[in-house]
C-alpha cells in the first residue's frame, strides 16, 4: 500500500429527498461516488435505504441530525451542568437514529458523521467519537486513518458561490494532487426540484462534474482505487480513529 491511492467518494445528504437520492446515485451508478451518508429522518430515507440494500457495493453511513436549537443555546463554555445536557441531547439524537438506521438498512453503519459536520465541534466531538468507537467504524474528519478532503465544494469560505470549485477541471486537479494513502472526498451530489434548497444549483452541477468523463478517465490513469470506508478494516489500517 505504500504508493497506492485509495479513494472515497462520499455524498452527503443521502435521503433528503426523492430528487437528491436521484442524484446520488446516478453519481454512483454513472460517476465516482462511492458512499454516501444517510439521513434517516429524512422524507427519501426509506427509498435511499432501499436502493442501498440492493446495491451492496455503494458504502451507507449514518448522517446525524442534531437539534440545532438546542445545540446552538448550550453554551461550549460554563457550567458542567449545561455541558452534561449538551452531551444527554447529543447522545439520545445519536442512538436514537442509529436505531433507526438499523431498522431501514438492517445493518450498522459503514461511518459516522453529522449534518453541517456539527460533531466537529469541541462539544459535539466526544458523543460521537464513543459511539464510532463501538461501532468501530470511522468518524468522518476525526479519523486520523482516513484523509478528509473539503475542497470539492461549491461556495467560499464566506458562503457565497464558487462554481469554480466543482467543475470537472477543478476535481481533475483535485484527483491528480492525492497523496498516497486513504483520502475521502465530500460532495452534495444531487437534485432539489421539491426542494427551497440553498445549494439547488450546486447539487446539480456536482452530480455532472462527479460523472464527467474527463474525472473517470483521470481516476483509471492514476491507478485510483475507489472504495468505501471498509477500506480502513480491510487494509488493517493502524492509528487512532479519531
Amino acid at each position: 500500500m505504500r504508493d497506492a491511492r485509495y479513494l472515497i467518494v462520499n455524498a452527503d445528504d443521502f435521503g433528503y429527498s426523492r430528487s437528491v437520492n436521484r442524484g446520488v446515485i446516478e453519481a454512483h451508478e454513472r460517476g465516482i461516488v462511492t458512499s454516501a451518508s444517510l439521513m434517516v429522518d429524512r422524507p427519501g430515507a426509506v427509498e435511499a435505504a432501499e436502493y442501498a440494500r440492493e446495491h451492496p457495493q455503494l458504502g451507507v453511513g449514518l448522517h446525524v441530525e442534531l437539534d440545532a436549537w438546542r445545540v446552538a443555546r448550550i453554551p461550549r463554555k460554563g457550567a458542567a451542568r449545561s455541558t452534561a445536557a449538551l452531551e444527554q441531547r447529543v447522545s439520545a439524537q445519536s442512538s436514537e437514529q442509529l436505531e433507526r438506521f438499523r431498522s431501514l438498512m438492517g445493518q450498522d453503519p459503514s461511518h459516522l458523521d453529522s449534518h453541517h459536520h456539527r460533531h466537529v465541534r469541541s462539544d459535539v466531538r466526544p458523543v460521537l467519537e464513543r459511539l464510532a468507537d463501538e461501532l468501530e467504524v470511522p468518524l468522518r474528519r476525526c479519523d486520523t486513518r482516513v484523509r478528509f478532503c473539503g475542497a470539492f465544494y461549491g461556495h467560499d469560505g464566506k458562503g457565497r458561490p464558487d462554481p469554480d470549485a466543482i467543475t470537472p477541471e477543478a476535481l481533475v486537479a483535485l484527483l491528480e494532487g492525492l497523496e498516497p494513502g486513504v483520502t475521502e472526498l465530500c460532495c452534495h451530489a444531487g437534485y432539489a426540484e421539491e426542494l427551497d434548497d440553498w445549494y439547488r444549483t450546486e447539487r446539480e452541477q456536482e452530480v455532472r462534474t462527479l460523472c464527467d468523463a474527463a474525472v473517470r478517465e483521470t481516476v483509471a490513469r492514476l491507478e485510483i482505487e475507489l472504495c468505501t470506508f471498509d477500506v480502513v478494516r480491510s487494509l488493517q489500517l493502524e492509528g487512532p480513529r479519531t
